[in-house]
Order: C-alpha cells, then structure tokens, then sequence
C-alpha cells in the first residue's frame, strides 16, 4: 500500500470525527452517576460497576476488533462497534435496575471498542508514512481529548432540559451517524486468509516471547487506573468534596455557580489540555526514546495526583490539578501504540495494540470499581487516590527495561 505524505490526510480525519464522538460520550457517564443514583437510591457502586463493566469488555473487545478488522475490514468493524454502542446506550435508557445497567454495559463495552483506539490508530498507523506515524498517532489521539472537552459539559447542559434517559438516546443517534463517514476510511488491501493467518500467529508468538512486550502490556495497567476512576468519579468527587455553592470568584465569573458544573467542567478542562500533551507527546515521541518519555509521564501523574490530595482541595486546585493532569492524560496512547508498531510493525499494529490495551482496561475497571466500592466502605475516595499514586510511579519503573529497537534486530 502506498502510505500518505502529508498529516491530514482522509483516513486521519475520518478517524479524528469518529474517536472524538466515541470519546465525548464515553467521557460523559461521570457526569450520570450523582443523578441515576438519586432516581433509582442506589448505591455509588451500583452504577459504578456498569461503568467499570463498561471499560473491561472495552478491553476485552479490542484485541477482538482489531483481529475482525485486520481480517475482513476496517469498515466492518467500525460498523459493528456503532451498532453495538448505539444499543448499548438505548437499552441503558430504559433499564431501571442496577443489574441491567451492568449488563449492557458490555455492549457499550465492545462499542467502545470497535469505534476507539485499537481499530482507529492501527487503520491511522498504517496509513501514515514511517516519518509522519507518530504526530499522527499523537492528532488521532488528541481528538478522543476533543470529544472529552465537549462530552461531559454538553451531558451536564442536556440535562437541564430533558431526562438522563433521553440523553442516552441522543448520544445513541451521535454514534450511529459515525457510519457516514466510513466512506473516508480507505483502508490498506488485505492479502490473503491463510497468509494473514500465518504472519499473525508468528508475530503474536514473538511479542509473547519477548519480554518488552510484557513490560508495555504491565506499565499499561495504571494508566487505565488513573484515567478510570478519574473520568467516573472525579465529577462525584468534586460535586461533594467543594461544598455545595461556589460563592464569587473568576469561577463564578465564568458562570460555574455550583460543584455540579465544576466537576463536569474539570473533565474538559483535563481533555482540553490533554490535546496539547498529546501533540508534544507525538512530537517528542519522533525525537526522544518513547520508552523514557512513557517514565517521565508515569512519573509526573504520580507526582500530581499526590499533591492534590496532600494539599488543601479548593475549587482552584480542581482547575489546576485538571490541567497538570491533562497534560499527561492520554500522553500515553501515541507513545505506546508507536512503540509497539516500531518494534513489532505497523501490519498487525492493531490486534498487538488491542491485547496491550486489555491491561489498560483491567486497570480501568478497577480503578471504576474500586471508587465506587471503597467510597461505599469508608465514605470518601482517598484509598483510591493513593492506590493510584502507587500503580503510577510503578509504571514509571516498568518501562525502563523495555528494548526499544525493531524486533528483527534485537532478535
């Protein structure tokens, strides 16, 4: 396949559209979690291991959509995962037990999963020359940060004027309509069945052997942890711990009255600065080793989230520790997945990347479910904090060992 020159090209932007509306509603179900628990007098957990549920069969579901898409088509599995999350979101509407939230929870799961990273960055991967892979990587990455800046607040507004139930079924309608786009989605001809399935098993069976990749798939763990339970439960966090009213102030300025705004409003401040980490980390990740880069970033959110709950949390520190926080939030994704199409290949970029990221959904679903579960235990989120701060500077740890060279070479 002859790859593009140039960045932005229609492959890129096609992609760019469908993981920002994939991200924005997806980056949104913090925001529902105060309103469906005062409905329904559930628990925190309750509503809280639907989300978690959500980011495991997210996990589960990648490696699959990267396998279909690599197999029968790029389109296909996009196809799939719009018509899997549109469901899960109207089913959710109209369940009204916490045992069929859960459960279709795993449709949006695997929703999430045929329209996000693992199928989007590998068509985006393949796409892009050996000199451009890594900004554009880094631009497909900060447009699931566009989604966020939009998702949570656009979430916070609609329900102001209808129930939550009717904003799940028009963020349904959002995810169906990424289907129009597809037609953008040209992607690399596949070559045989027998020839793929052979070239696959043997790189799989050298990614196992080699022990960089099980480095990547570890230190990928908490960076689902961090990002988790931030997105479920930061907006709960910041509604109860800045007391009801945010009296005067630029915030109140702003128009950010109550705790309820600040908390939706911190998700996209974190996916408003995340765009611009992202894009260094894209940028930097052409020049510097992406493994030490991965370290710095691990270490930073350590140091972060530590700080934070050190200190005094006022409505100022949510804003600043949004912001610190965002700019390495998913300063990750580009560095990871280039990491892995530089020491494995680009070719079946998408099933290596989709396993790695089944670590970073473990991670998510115990960083959900832990929230919600230890909130319920103890009445506040701080175990869950330092958890995170622990699993972090781990992370931080876990990559430097990684081999970062081609596998044919290091072999």
């Amino acid at each position: 396949m002859q790859k593009h020159t140039s960045i932005m090209n229609p492959v890129l932007l096609a992609g760019c559209l469908i993981i920002m509306v994939s991200f924005a509603v997806r980056a949104s179900f913090g925001v529902f979690q105060i309103p469906i628990a005062e409905e329904f007098n559930w628990l925190r957990s309750e509503f809280s291991l639907a989300i978690a549920i959500q980011n495991l069969a997210w996990g589960i579901g990648q490696p699959i959509f990267g396998a279909i898409a690599e197999k029968v088509g790029d389109r296909k599995a996009i196809i799939i995962g719009a018509l899997l999350y549109a469901l899960g979101m109207v089913m959710s509407a109209n369940g009204v037990t916490p045992g069929e939230h859960q459960a279709y929870a795993w449709l949006v799961g695997f929703g999430i999963a045929g329209t996000g990273f693992g199928v989007i960055l590998a068509i985006v991967g393949r796409a892009s020359s050996d000199e451009n892979r890594s900004m554009s990587l880094a631009i497909a990455t900060a447009a699931g940060s566009v989604g966020q800046v939009f998702g949570a607040p656009l979430a916070e507004y609609l329900m102001t004027m209808m129930t939550w139930q009717s904003v799940f079924l028009v963020f349904a309608a959002a995810i169906v309509s990424l289907i129009l786009v597809l037609p953008l989605m040209r992607a690399p001809v596949m070559v045989s069945k027998a020839e793929l399935e052979e070239s696959l098993g043997k790189i799989l069976i050298k990614a196992f052997k080699d022990p960089s990749y099980t480095f990547i798939f570890i230190g990928f763990f908490s960076c689902g942890y961090q990002l988790g339970f931030i997105t479920a439960h930061f907006p709960a966090f910041v509604t109860e711990i800045c007391g009801p009213i945010i009296a005067g102030g630029v915030l109140h300025n702003m128009g950010i009255t109550t705790t309820s705004a600040l908390g939706a409003t911190a998700i996209s401040l974190i996916g408003a600065a995340n765009i611009f980490g992202t894009l260094a980390a894209g940028w930097a990740g052409n020049r510097y080793s992406k493994k030490h880069l991965l370290a710095g970033v691990y270490l930073g959110r350590t140091i972060i989230a530590g700080l934070f709950i050190l200190l005094p949390i006022t409505p100022l520190s949510v804003v600043i520790f949004s912001v610190a926080m965002g700019s390495l939030w998913l300063a990750t994704v580009p560095l990871t997945s280039g990491l892995i199409a530089h020491i494995y290949g680009v070719r079946y970029m998408g099933t290596l990347y989709g396993i790695v990221f089944f670590s970073h959904q473990l991670g998510s679903f115990l960083g959900v479910w832990l929230g919600g579960r230890l909130y319920d235990m103890y009445g506040d989120y701080t175990a869950v904090w330092w958890i995170g701060v622990g699993v972090g500077a781990f992370s931080a740890i876990v990559h430097l060992p990684i081999r970062e060279r081609p596998l044919a070479v290091a072999a």
